[in-house]
């Protein structure tokens, strides 16, 4: 549920470069994230004793942008289901498998999550609010995700290609997904996390 978002989600903070000119200093164009330098977190708090913190590991954007006017840009987002890490030091289950099965996610019959931008607004400097359709355990939902434009390198010093990096936040509520098993005591507010960097697309 927090592929999705992917990001995504990830490529939307780019858009938001400036509050005044609403431009980015990088060439218009379409963009996709970098996988090396890409992660979505999803967190979620347990029992209230602790946040439960877990990742995807397939991810993949793309960004369409208008780097005269950042409104008019897009982004598509897609996380793999089936990527959870956990990180789970027991050897009593495969926690990433539970994740993944029916119980939660049902990766299966849902192998992708996807988010598909409908607007972008601009709030401040370096932040913005992207709204977009959340496709998640084949529900579809509005969802809005907050979003940090970090910088932007024209050209980046290693590759000598343009690069722009955000960061972003969004918390859905994951039995509005179908997603309820365990609700109360595993919160049903889940946030996701999602730290980027686009790339021009090769």
């Amino acid at each position: 549920m927090h592929r999705l978002l992917a990001a995504t989600a990830t490529s939307l903070l780019i858009l938001v470069g400036s509050a005044s000119a609403q431009s980015v200093d990088v060439p218009s164009g379409t963009y996709v994230n970098d996988p090396t330098h890409s992660n979505l977190l999803w967190k979620v708090s347990h029992f209230g004793l602790s946040t439960y913190i877990g990742r995807f590991n397939g991810i993949s954007a793309t960004l369409d942008l208008n780097a005269e006017d950042i409104t008019q840009s897009s982004l598509t987002a897609t996380v793999d289901t089936a990527s959870v890490d956990t990180n789970y030091p027991a050897t009593d289950k495969s926690f990433d498998d539970e994740i993944e099965s029916d119980m939660f996610l049902n990766a299966a019959e849902f192998p992708e999550a996807t988010f598909v931008s409908k607007s972008i607004e601009v709030t401040g400097e370096n932040t913005g609010k992207v709204t977009g359709d959340l496709t998640l355990h084949g529900q579809t939902r509005e969802e809005v995700m907050d979003v940090t434009f970090n910088t932007a390198l024209n050209a980046h010093p290693m590759t000598q290609q343009p690069a722009i990096g955000f960061s972003g936040t969004m918390t859905i509520d994951r039995t509005k997904y179908g997603i309820d098993q365990l609700a109360g005591p595993v919160a049903a507010d889940v946030t996701l996390e999602i730290e980027t960097e686009f790339v021009p697309q090769s």
